[in-house]
Parts: structure tokens; sequence; C-alpha cells
């Protein structure tokens, strides 16, 4: 196919046209070239498509911490394939993904969105999500480029980044997917480097473009981009979203008065209808796409799988764990996560999966009706009043709700400005999204004036109900037939648009019930047609059930862990401080979590605790219980994997893909000062530095021992083979990442003490060696030389050390590499 004539067949306009998004989530079609409409879509741990709501749901993988945790490519290539089927049965071309920002620093707002610390594992792991996804024809969108690490002020900061430190960390996993990857298109950040914001930035051209030989498209991030002729000179091709942006008739006229080339124009045009002939978006595109069958039993397997291979046991005193059925009478499952838990994190990575499995029904499966299983929430954590959900929230007749199969448990309706109904729609839930519209075909935006909520609220227990609800403008709340609150919700100044969509502004109003009782009740929300409203309408109808305080709370899950054979906790963060569009300010666990941990610790020496966190948070009390499991956001599949996990099913398979803190502090600011964000630690991040971790990168233990035998070293030109026997010393199967480390001690140039050069995973059988051989290639102990603008390898010998982590007590010397 000849791309070049394609271009050359268009008009200026038309040219022009196609590089501002048709909306919020499409490219126009031009049918002058055959080109269809081309879908693309967030996100990093499912495929939400153009809805973003329950109404079209979608299969939530464990986010990516979580598949970084695995170090496994194999299995986060089958992932991205089934993102690939995902993207395909949704009408999905291009995936918004993957997130390749490093771990900077553990505050990071999108931590969870993002694979690990080190830059080698990120690319590596990268490089395997990318392969997944484009070798099912969608394509792959790496994203940010470049040093979006942190959320606070994400859109205007300006990041000051040495260029070595730029070099070798943040820019070389893209330049991986880049060149390995064969990635088909790149997201340009919000944020600016060294100076120039990242739609303007020379390394856009410099870098991305003429020095690595990327020929896909650079497409800007949502709304990010704000000028015309210095984007489009910046080699950025496609401006996103649409129909509205800085380009269009503004860019025709630049074009015309020569500030911008035409030939600048065309070569955008030419990597979009590139793109489009991957995808399969053009009539003449002899593109074969790939794509696998997948039945939801197929699904739930894959996922369930992957997120038990990325659990990270860090802790198990006289082993614990796994669990025995034998004699087990009674287990007591507590805590805020455990019964709601969270699978994947807030903003742009959200979607609405069909099912989520929680930790308490996991493991009320698997112990089955011989074992009693309690529970307590031990503490409330959050501080938002949560999304209303069945059983409390049924049809306004009473049906639904999970009390008649159907799922439905709100009706909504759609009134034009006299009071007409335009349409009437069930709902499976308590929170709406109609992002770009995506309301029912019956709903013409311009007449649509107001949008009801009606629902049945049903008291499980005699207390206090708050009801109320989140969004923006005007909410009407109408409770058995009054009218409780008539207000107007505002965001606070300098909100982020993510928060706003994710963690609209609230109001509530307090409702006492009967245990039985059920209550109708409408909201009513009045569009509002404003400049500079969100470009979509969130609305949600929010309940809080009945609890006790926290000091009531604590004491009964006290009670239930004494008289429980083994007490798992369950503790996590939340939306309110794990999310896109804010960073966090403490790594503490939410609420008085800690406190509840020490207390049924205190009361049962069996006590498990399982981290259900994106990110790394503070554990002041891992050496008072007897284990610690990390979790992560493991997607729909959480209870089950668990439940497998804990009862030895399959082995804890993660290790950790960023260090785990020891105390708050001590790591890289996120705060940008002036609107300027330093990264004056350079490339002393995570365990390059010298901060004292509680976990080190790469710790895990799994369920069986290991004994590292003598390495040997082959050294062939730019690449150099590292084998070492393994044995498994256990009782039973397992899986060990070998992990290859360099240093150089006596370097003329500032180093940090040891970094990763290479890993390799090895399964063995109990009392089986295995020869297990890892390469590490020349790159792994380059450095860019700023003079010479290039890569070079320091003369001398450098020191490699095989091991189970980053940790020195893990590690032992191999010979070295010489250069």
């Amino acid at each position: 196919m000849n791309l070049e004539s394609l271009v050359a067949a268009l008009s200026l306009q038309q040219k022009v046209r196609l590089l501002t998004g048709a909306d919020f989530w499409s490219l126009h079609p031009e049918p002058a070239v055959g080109l269809r409409r081309l879908v693309v879509s967030d996100g990093p741990a499912g495929v939400r498509g153009e809805i973003w709501d329950e109404r079209d749901t979608s299969v939530n993988v464990p986010s990516p911490t979580a598949l970084a945790a695995t170090w496994d490519e194999a299995r986060v290539e089958a992932i991205g394939r089934l993102l690939a089927a995902e993207a395909r049965r949704k009408g999905v071309d291009v995936l918004l993904a993957p997130t390749v920002n490093l771990h900077r620093s553990p505050y990071g707002g999108r931590h969870f969105e993002c694979f690990s610390e080190d830059p080698l594992l990120t690319a590596r792991i990268g490089v395997a999500y990318v392969r997944g996804v484009q070798g099912g024809g969608v394509g792959a969108t790496v994203k940010h480029f470049v040093a979006n690490d942190s959320e606070t002020q994400r859109m205007t900061l300006d990041a000051r980044v040495d260029e070595r430190t730029l070099r070798e960390l943040y820019l070389a996993p893209f330049e991986a997917i880049v060149r390995e990857g064969e990635v088909w298109a790149v997201m340009a950040a919000y944020n600016g480097v060294n100076g120039a914001t990242m739609t303007e930035n020379p390394l856009l051209r410099d870098v991305l473009r003429d020095e690595w030989g990327f020929d896909g498209v650079v497409m800007s991030d949502w709304f990010a981009t704000g000028s015309t002729e210095a984007a489009a000179n910046a080699a950025l091709d496609l401006v996103m979203p649409g129909p509205s942006g800085p380009w269009g008739e503004a860019l025709v006229a630049s074009v015309r008065a020569g500030a911008v080339p035409e030939a600048a124009v065309d070569e955008k045009v030419l990597r979009i209808l590139r793109l489009a002939a991957r995808v399969g978006a053009l009539d003449t595109a002899d593109t074969a796409l790939g794509g696998e069958a997948y039945t939801e039993q197929r699904v739930a397997a894959e996922v369930r799988a992957a997120a038990a291979a990325g659990f990270v046991l860090v802790r198990n005193e006289g082993g614990v764990l796994p669990l025995g059925h034998s004699g087990l009478r009674r287990v007591a499952v507590l805590g805020p996560n455990a019964e709601v838990a969270r699978t994947l994190g807030g903003g742009s990575a959200t979607v609405f999966p069909p099912y989520t499995v929680s930790p308490l029904d996991g493991l009320r499966a698997a112990v089955g009706d011989g074992v009693e299983v309690t529970h307590a929430i031990g503490v409330v954590a959050h501080t938002r009043t949560p999304i209303a959900r069945p059983p409390w929230l049924a049809l306004p007749d009473g049906s639904g709700g999970g009390t008649d199969g159907s799922g439905h448990c709100a009706e909504v309706r759609y009134l034009d400005g006299d009071g007409s109904v335009l349409a009437v729609e069930p709902r499976d839930g308590g929170a709406f999204n109609w992002v770009m519209g995506s309301f029912p075909e019956a709903v013409a935006r311009e007449r649509l004036a107001t949008i009801e909520v009606r629902a049945l609220i049903r008291a499980t227990e005699a207390g206090t109900y708050l009801i109320g609800s989140s969004g923006l403008g005007r909410h009407r709340l109408i409770v058995a037939g009054q009218e409780v609150y008539d207000v107007v919700l505002t965001l606070p100044p300098g909100a982020d648009i993510v928060e706003a969509m994710l963690t609209p502004p609230q109001r509530t109003h307090p409702v006492r019930l009967a245990a039985g009782e059920s209550i109708e009740v409408t909201l009513v929300h009045d569009l509002v047609r404003a400049e500079g409203m969100l470009p979509g309408l969130t609305l949600q109808l929010n309940l809080e059930t009945p609890h006790g305080t926290d000091d009531e709370e604590i004491e009964r899950a006290v009670a239930l862990a004494r008289d429980a054979d083994v007490a798992v906790v369950v503790v996590g963060t939340n939306e309110e401080v794990e999310s896109e569009g804010f960073d966090r300010t403490s790594l503490a666990l939410p609420g008085r979590q800690d406190e509840l941990v020490r207390r049924v610790a205190a009361a049962n020496p069996r006590t498990i605790v399982v981290v259900n966190s994106g990110a790394p948070v503070l554990l002041p009390w891992h050496d008072e219980v007897a284990a610690v499991l990390l979790t992560w956001f493991p997607g729909q599949e959480y209870g089950n994997a668990l439940a497998d996990v804990l009862f030895g099913r399959v082995e804890p398979g993660g290790r950790l893909p960023t260090s785990w803190p020891l105390r708050e502090g001590d790591h890289a600011a996120t705060q940008p000062v002036d609107g300027v964000l330093t990264y004056d630690e350079g490339p002393a991040i995570g365990y390059r530095g010298q901060v004292e971790a509680l976990y080190p990168f790469g710790h895990g233990l799994g369920y069986t021992t290991w004994e590292y035998g003598p390495a040997k070293v082959r050294q062939d030109g730019a690449t150099a083979e590292v084998t070492v026997l393994v044995r498994n010393t256990g009782d039973r199967p397992g899986r060990e990442v070998v992990q290859v480390y360099a240093s150089r001690p006596d370097s003329a140039i500032e180093r940090s003490p040891r970094w990763l050069a290479g890993f390799a995973t090895v399964d063995a059988a109990s009392g089986e060696e295995v020869a297990v051989t890892v390469t590490v290639r020349r790159r792994a102990v380059e450095h860019w030389d700023v003079a010479a603008g290039r890569w070079a390898v320091e003369p001398g010998t450098f020191r490699l050390e095989v091991g189970s982590s980053s940790a020195a007590k893990t590690l032992s010397e191999a010979p070295g590499l010489t250069f």
C-alpha cells in the first residue's frame, strides 16, 4: 500500500482535519482514502471502550504494578493478548497503555499504573505488554512521554532533570519499547521537561523520531496541547480530544502563512494512516488482524493466575502459610477491604468489571460449608460516602438489586425542558458517567434538561443511613416524597479534571430506618451548560449504611479474631488517597487500620495481614504479625486468587518491583516549587539510593527455599551470559526470580551502589537443580556521556552479583565483565 499517494490525494483542509480527534475517543474518518473511524480507549488494567460505566463492562486485569511484580514477561504478554481481544470485542483500535513512567516516589498518585522503580524491569515488562497487545492487531500507546512521574500540578509543572538521569532512567523504558517493542503510538505528557512543555518539546523530534527511528503516531494527552505552531513544528501528530483544539483552521492558516511547512502536516497524516493500516482501519489495509477466542472461563482463569503470580509474600514466620484445611474450624476475615476490595486504581485506568470477587467471598468459597467464616470491618477507612449498591439499592418497584437476578437496581429518567420523558433506562449501580454524551439513542443532547435517578433504599438493619449524591451543578434529593436538599455542587479551585470526575463533591442527608424498611429516593440533576464544565457528566447516588464507631468495630474484630483459628486482616488504601489527579501526602494506611492490625495480632498469634494497595504503605506492625502478603490492585478475580495462595493451591509468585519504604520522608519530592519540580536526587531513586527499605527491591519469599551455586560468566561482544545453578531445597515445587546486579566500586563516574542488569525466572520441583542463564546486555553497564552525546562504557571491570533481591545479604559475587 502506498500511503504517500493517499496523503497526496487530500486537500490541506482534509489533512488538517485528521490531526485533531473527532470526539473524546475517536479519530475522524476520511472516505476519500478509505479511512474509517478509529477508536482509542484507556487503559492499563482493562479496555474501557467509549462508555465509562456498568452499561459496557470490561475485564479487569491486575494493575501494572501487580503485573510487574510477576517479573514474568510471558505472562504479561498473554495479558496483553487478552486485552487485545477485549479491545476488538469493544470496537477499540488503539489501547492507551502501557504507562512506563517510573516509581520515582511512593507518594506518586499513579504509582499503581506504572510498572516499577527500575528502568530495566519497566522496559522488559513494557515490551512484553506491547507485544501482546499489538500481536492481537490492536495498537499500544506507551505513555506519558516523559517525566510525568507525579500528579501535583501535572498539567503545568516543569520537570528539571539532568541529561544523564533523563537518559539512563526516565527515557530508557520508552527507548526499549520503541526499538524492541516497535510500539505504534506514543502519548506526550502534560508536563514540561527542562523548560519546554512535552507537546512542544524537542525530545519528540530529536530523540523519539530522529534518534530512535519511531515511525508511529505521537498523540497529546487529553487537553495537553496549548499551541498551534509550536506543537505542530515539534513533531506532535495528533491533538486529543476533539473536535475543538488549537489546530483546525488555525493550523491551516499557519501552513498558508509559511509558519508550519505543509510537509510537516503530510508527515503527520502519513503516520496516522500508517497506524490505521496497522489496526485494519483502512479499506486498502493488507494487515491480517490477529485475535484469540476467550471464553468467560478462560478469562477468569488467566486473570486469577496473573493475580496470584504477582502477590508478594514478604513475611511468613513459622511457616504459617500456606494454611491447611485439616483442623480448621473458624476463620476471621477482617478489615475495611475484606468485603469491598480495591481491584484497580482510580482515574483514567478505571473500568467497570462484570463482577469482582472480594477476599471475603473468595475465602468463603474456598473453605466450603465445613468451616465458619466470620467478618467485621474493624474500622471505617473512608471519609467520602460510598456509591449506593445492592443489597441496599433496588428499583423503585422493589425488584432488582439481586432479588430477581436482573442486576438492575436504579432507574434513570431523561427529561426535556418541559418535563417530558425522553427515555427511561434501568441501571446496575449508583455511579453514572456520560463522557462526551453516551446517552441512550433516543436522547438528543440539545433537548436534555434534567436527569432523574429513582431507586428504593432497603434497610438490612436498623440505624441511620446517609443518603446523598455526588457531581457538579444543581442536585435535588427527594426522600419519601419530601425534598431534603436543593444545592449547587461546585469544584474547589485548582481541582484536576480526573479528580473532579472520580471524586466529585458530595452532599448527604441522614435518614433513620427500621430493619426491613424501604424508602423511595429520587435524585434530580438539572444540567448546566456553562463554559469550563467537564467534557462529560458524572453523577452518583451515595449511601453510607449503619456501622459502629471505630472503637466498637475494633472490639468486634478483636473478639472474632480471638475466637478463630486464624485471622486474615485485609487492609489497604481507597480512592480518596490513591488515584490519578493527586499525589499522596502520607504513606500511612488511612484511618485506624494500623491499630486494628495490632489489636488483632495481640488477640491471635496466627494473624495474616493482606495489604490491598497499589503502592507501598507503611507497615509499623510488620514484626508483630505472622505473615504479610502484598496483593496490589489485582483485578476482578482477587478473592479467588487470594484463596488459592493462602491455602497453597498456588505459590505467591511475586517479587517486589519497587522498594517498600520503612518510614515517611526519605523519598523524592512530588510538590513543585514555583511550578518547577527538580529531580535533584538524580538517579538515586528506590534501591539505587541510600534509603533503608523495610523490604528491598526484588524481595519475595514464596513457599519453598532456594540454594544458589557458583555463577559462570560468558562474555561475547555486546552481551554476556551469567549462568548459575539453582536448587529447590524445599518440599514443594516453586518459582524463583534469579536477579543479576552490576556495580563499579572503583568508578571514576558517579554511580548507584548497584543496579539491576538482568533477570530470569525458573520453575523447579522439590529437590530439583536447574541451570539458569541470565542475559546481561552491554547497555546495562553503559552510561550516557553528556559531553559526547552518546552511550559509552567506562573501561575496566564491572562487578556482577547474583541473588534473590537487591539486598547485599542475598547476593553472591560472580565473575565480572571487563571492557
